[in-house]
């Protein structure tokens, strides 16, 4: 039930949507007064989700620095977490946005700092029977050099929460040993780790990668004009602002 609620959730948080509705509710009605309310809002709502100054402040303020691991120090195991990959009408899988999260991953593996990798990623599709993300990662992770007996599967998370739950369940399974690094996008990263702790983590390590912005200085025309293109982008972060939200109102955060 949460995970199809969530699905619905994210739905709702695209500013897009929310103009498409204003202008559509503007058309039906009879009424003059409500008509230039709907418009006018809709019209508010263009404004300020289009801003970039504000999107790209907020996204500085939540998204986490990058971690730099000890010279030498080397980790039990690597968590890359789902959500950078999926499959096309005949199942074939093939990356997404989010592929940093892979590259960072064997990164580590190979410079040795991390010895193993446990993959968490079930199905995230409601109504298709797709393949796990996990089978599609684990194929890429053997493409790219990583030996069969150095990845740990974990395959039927379909959120953040059970990505926690249900990869605990095989580290404690294994008596794998603390600290883990955690990968994942850097606008994901304050949630997971949120729910990593709630899940009774001892220690893991944030490994934030994906960043939606690099540090740089601000440039002051292109932070003034509307980006029309950020009323799609402003649905990530909002499901990460509301999603902290939601999980610590039902305890998994």
């Amino acid at each position: 039930m949460f995970f199809v609620a969530s699905k619905i959730f994210y739905f709702l948080l695209i500013p897009l949507n929310w103009i498409l509705f204003l202008l559509a509710a503007s058309l039906l009605i009879n009424r003059n007064q409500w008509k230039r309310k709907f418009r006018y809002t809709a019209l508010f709502i263009a404004i300020i989700f289009s801003n970039p100054l504000l999107h790209n402040s907020i996204s500085r303020w939540w998204e986490p620095p990058l971690t730099k691991l000890p010279p030498n120090a080397q980790y039990s195991v690597g968590i890359l977490l789902g959500g950078l990959s999926m499959y096309d009408a005949k199942f074939n899988g093939y990356f997404g946005n989010n592929a940093d999260r892979f590259i960072q991953t064997i990164n580590l593996y190979h410079s040795g700092e991390v010895k193993q990798i446990l993959i968490s990623g079930g199905q995230n599709n409601v109504f298709s029977k797709e393949p796990t993300e996990a089978s599609f990662l684990y194929s890429q992770l053997i493409r790219n050099g990583i030996p069969k007996e150095a990845i740990i599967v974990e395959s039927k998370s379909r959120n953040t929460y059970e990505n926690a739950i249900y990869s605990k369940e095989i580290l404690d399974s294994l008596h794998l040993k603390p600290p883990y690094v955690v990968v994942t996008s850097a606008q994901h990263m304050p949630r997971a780790m949120m729910v990593f702790k709630k899940a009774g983590y001892a220690n893991v390590i944030p490994y934030p990668c994906n960043y939606h912005l690099m540090d740089h200085p601000i440039e002051v025309v292109s932070s003034i004009l509307p980006d029309i293109t950020l009323l799609g982008n402003w649905q990530y972060l909002l499901k990460e602002l509301l999603g902290v939200v939601a999980y610590k109102i039902t305890g998994k955060a």
